[in-house]
């Protein structure tokens, strides 16, 4: 008996439900916004080209929800099967396909990288390659003389590296270290050359000396309120002729940071500036903004010494006799606390011979 009309179309919107049901399952697993979920959102790290099985064992590790069946019947369907090496971030939900889409893609979303004031290449260098892929021996190498932007800035690699303003930028993770080197420079450029041009033009020094100063005024001011004034101070020896005396430079010069021995001011160096008048031959750190307008716009005072203090500041003087007198009781100080420590480490001794 053959079926009613009624009977054929009831069977055929049931098909038609049966697919719409199964065609809508599917296009909410595919492009659903909760197809993949955290419980807060996370930062993924691609290392290196990977495929599906990676980036499931990736998910895994990080504890995300999500199908692994459903991930690689989706990846299928996509088209979307190898993913790119990058920084991602991933909100608490997201869809299979813009997942993918952007990990297949390498649309990488920038992190911060941090540049701090007052030391070495080397320590820069593997501060950046802590935060980005690129190792830290390919930074350091941007810091030579012969490296590409050395050259083509006509800059040592030591003046370079003293262009490294401090700050917090955002940077791709895949980023090249040329790349970031340009632009932490441009940054350098924009903040300082353009914003004090000027200041800069007007200034008895270059540049270059500018910066050389800066970076000394940065090593030696531990209070940053005080790095006008010892701007001011250096200025005034050189303005007098005076040698600069600036220990910072003597550290430098040794390769060391630490407090500076008798026999240490004797060292022959090009940098030690208690041996070789006016400015060391280059910049012994790398200046943030505040030290470099320092140099630029120095405290107008008189003083021409300085010793530091127990607070971690320092003491001016006008004269050399005030600052004797300073000097012998920061040294009075320090043998002081020399004696404390002797004597608690000969309790410390005698407590556990006691035991």
């Amino acid at each position: 008996m053959y079926p009613t009309f009624r009977e054929f179309f009831a069977a055929i919107l049931l098909c038609l439900a049966v697919t719409l049901l199964v065609f809508t399952s599917r296009y909410n697993r595919l492009y659903g916004d909760s197809a993949v979920t955290a419980e807060q959102p996370i930062v993924l790290i691609i290392e290196q080209t990977s495929g599906v099985d990676e980036l499931i064992a990736e998910f895994e590790s990080k504890s995300i929800r999500f199908d692994p069946d459903i991930l690689r019947w989706a990846a299928r369907v996509h088209g979307w099967r190898t993913y790119r090496p990058g920084r991602y971030e991933l909100g608490e939900a997201i869809s299979y396909n813009e997942l993918l889409s952007k990990l297949a893609r390498g649309i990488q979303d920038p992190g911060n990288v941090v540049i701090h004031s007052g030391i070495e290449p080397g320590i820069l260098s593997q501060r950046l390659a802590f935060q980005l892929q690129a190792d830290s021996a390919a930074f350091a190498e941007q810091f030579t003389d012969s490296s590409t932007i050395a050259v083509e800035l006509n800059l040592s690699g030591e003046q370079l590296f003293s262009r490294m303003l401090p700050n917090t930028y955002q940077m791709y993770w895949t980023s090249s270290p040329e790349q970031v080197v340009r632009r932490v420079y441009r940054e350098f450029e924009q903040e300082i050359i353009n914003d004090y041009s000027e200041e800069i033009e007007q200034s008895r020094y270059s540049l270059n000396e500018i910066v050389t100063l800066a970076s000394i005024v940065e090593w030696e001011a531990r209070d940053a309120a005080e790095k006008e004034r010892i701007s001011g101070l250096y200025q005034n020896r050189l303005n007098r002729g005076m040698m600069l005396q600036a220990d910072p430079t003597v550290l430098y010069a040794l390769g060391e940071r630490r407090r500076l021995l008798y026999q240490d001011y004797t060292y022959d160096h090009p940098y030690n500036t208690y041996l070789y008048r006016g400015l060391p031959p280059g910049p012994i750190t790398n200046p943030d903004k505040m030290s470099i307008r320092a140099v630029l716009q120095p405290e107008e005072h008189d003083y021409l010494f300085m010793v530091a203090t127990p607070e971690g500041s320092h003491e001016f003087n006008e004269t050399f006799e005030k600052h004797r007198e300073s000097s012998q009781n920061w040294r009075r100080w320090i043998q002081e606390q020399y004696r404390i420590k002797r004597e608690l480490e000969q309790q410390e001794a005698s407590e556990v011979e006691n035991q």
